[in-house]
């Protein structure tokens, strides 16, 4: 970008770099305006994220926490510094960015947005208790908690427990061939058949063929024997040295299957144990919460005529619409009660305002129960945004990397308006975008290229967004103002059909359905339809059921008790499955896991 057009789109006040290294950078100046909405633009690996978050974002943030302990610092995920010779006029920062819900289904669309404490507070002050019932706090309504989580389940709606078929899977082997597959797998798993021929138990006879009595002692007690153990020695040479009083070449302590795995998922640190436990674990509805997480007397509050499970698990549209005569004081007044009125009132207006900018934002769907990890990075992504715009926060820069991803062009205005409303307050908007329709709405437009990776690295424009149409070397410009015609294609024959039918998961609904084979398809439709729902989960489960794929193996690292959790696929496929091979799930999940991981 030369000097003149430099001097010309130059801000009155504004963010001034010099001198950005960061990545493909290659020491960009560039000067962006404040309170406005300002949209950095370029292909893939242009620099875009490098300047707006690697560069402007991280060091806000390490501005801002040199101001905190030590102590406190160590709890942030900080970015590293970044590689720039100066910055001048950078507010605070608040980065949304793209990435996956937290793996566990403890995180919800509630606990995110907050609104989940404004429910627990309604059902506290102003819920329908039982008489004679005492005043229950905020925290007796939080499945999260010791004050309010089920004391069966603690909190997690299921109960889980292990059973012979759980545990030895295949009856016909014998216990030296490892019949007990939830045992240890190296030395520990050896030590207790070891200890089992001290015992005298024949290790060598099928599972299936020993007495059920002593199949369930071996599986269930919990009676802890220590013993001599002569390792390496057959059954009958064991017995002699018993009996010749050898010395042993330890004691042994005895652990049933049971003991073990239950023991190793509460106790072990290790991630990879308490997986391998957890596949030996069956879980259920618990039967005192019902699947509903709380204590009963939680759950004997009502507002509505509806526990706050019930409440939770309704759609944020009919939600909106159950809270708006309360916000508008059209409901019936409680003369004895005058201050419950009030406080109805008062927090119905609040959840009324806060879920008008989340329906606005295309998530009228989603249910404040629906957990974190089945939502795609987009909709997380809006749904921390709904929340900023109700945060009272001015002055502040927030970076947002494409808050239009999964978001059906139909959607578009309203995210359009719901970061208008953001800069309205007085603050300023740093947007990495691909959208033309939110490009084209910017103030300012940060133009980073002219290609990816070492062909990129440049500012190349820096102004409004007219003035972006004069920039050749711009690929920008070119889908902006010159709208390429779309190639021609004829459509190809497929080379067959694989059929679902009574497909059921989320808000789908006995779906039935058929996908071509051997051809590209794509799975349209607005926020919510259930596109991630049919393709992401209902058609990857089906498939790799029938495949004998373990689903787990291409799922998100969540805890996997808590993923059983989950309601199970229905449906079926009818057609076309003998006609696949192989299933490759690609998602937007990092592929990396740790900090040593590179491309290589």
């Amino acid at each position: 970008m030369t000097q003149s057009r430099l001097e010309l789109h130059r801000p009155r006040t504004g963010v001034r770099v010099r001198g950005a290294r960061e990545n493909n950078l290659k020491n960009v100046d560039v000067e962006i305006p404040r309170d406005a909405l300002v949209v950095f633009t370029g292909v893939s690996g242009s620099g875009k994220s490098s300047l707006a978050f690697g560069t402007l974002y991280a060091e806000a943030q390490r501005r801002y926490l040199e101001s905190v302990s030590p102590y406190a610092r160590r709890l942030f995920d900080q970015m590293p510094v970044p590689d720039v010779d100066e910055i001048d006029g950078l507010p605070p920062a608040v980065a949304l960015q793209q990435q996956r819900g937290t793996p566990t289904t403890r995180s919800s669309v509630g606990s995110v947005t907050t609104l989940s404490n404004l429910i627990r507070m309604l059902y506290s002050r102003a819920g329908t208790y039982p008489r004679n019932q005492p005043l229950l706090y905020a925290e007796a309504f939080s499945p999260n908690t010791p004050e309010g989580a089920c004391p069966t389940c603690h909190g997690l709606g299921r109960v889980y427990e292990v059973t012979e078929r759980s545990m030895v899977p295949d009856d016909s082997l014998t216990i030296r061939e490892r019949a007990i597959a939830a045992w240890p797998q190296a030395w520990g798993g050896q030590n207790q058949r070891d200890i089992l021929v001290t015992l005298g138990i024949d290790v060598d006879r099928p599972w299936r063929e020993l007495p059920k009595k002593l199949r369930t002692w071996i599986l269930f007690t919990e009676e802890q024997p220590t013993v001599p153990v002569h390792a390496g020695l057959t059954p009958a040479e064991t017995k002699r040295a018993l009996k010749r009083k050898d010395e042993p070449s330890y004691m042994g302590t005895f652990t049933s299957a049971k003991r073990h795995v239950l023991g190793t998922f509460s106790n072990t640190q290790s991630a990879s144990m308490k997986k391998r436990v957890q596949q030996f674990m069956i879980g259920s509805d618990c039967a005192t919460c019902h699947g509903k997480r709380l204590r009963r007397e939680s759950l004997s509050v009502t507002f509505a005529g509806l526990d706050i499970t019930e409440l939770s698990r309704l759609p944020l549209e009919r939600l909106a619409a159950l809270f708006r005569p309360y916000a508008d004081g059209k409901t019936t007044r409680d003369a004895n009660h005058p201050e419950r009125v009030m406080v109805m009132q008062r927090i119905a207006e609040d959840l009324v305002a806060r879920l008008a900018v989340l329906l606005d934002l295309g998530l009228g769907y989603l249910s404040l129960e629906r957990s974190t990890p089945t939502l795609s990075p987009g909709e997380l992504q809006r749904l921390r945004l709904a929340t900023q715009v109700h945060s009272n926060l001015f002055g502040v820069v927030y970076v947002l990397d494409e808050p239009s991803a999964g978001l059906h062009p139909a959607d578009t205005e309203a995210l359009l308006a719901a970061l208008d409303r953001l800069k309205a307050s007085g603050n300023s908007l740093f947007v990495v975008e691909h959208e033309l329709d939110v490009i084209r709405h910017a103030d300012w437009i940060v133009d980073v290229g002219p290609a990816g990776g070492e062909l990129g690295g440049q500012v190349l424009y820096s102004g409004p967004p007219a003035g972006l149409a004069d920039i050749e070397a711009s690929q920008t410009r070119r889908h902006l103002f010159e709208q390429p015609p779309l190639p021609s294609r004829l459509p190809r024959a497929p080379a067959g059909w694989l059929r679902l039918a009574g497909v059921t998961r989320n808000n789908l609904d006995g779906l039935d359905i058929a996908f071509p084979l051997g051809l590209c398809t794509s799975v349209t439709g607005v926020s919510g339809s259930g596109k991630s729902s049919l393709v992401s989960q209902a058609l990857v489960e089906l498939v790799a059921a029938r495949l004998g794929h373990a689903v787990e193996a291409i799922e998100d690292e969540a805890d996997e008790l808590e993923r059983t959790a989950a309601i199970p696929v229905g449906g079926r496929i009818t057609e076309g499955v003998d006609q696949i091979k192989r299933l490759v799930v690609v998602d937007q999940k990092p592929i990396g896991r740790t900090p040593r991981s590179n491309l290589a």
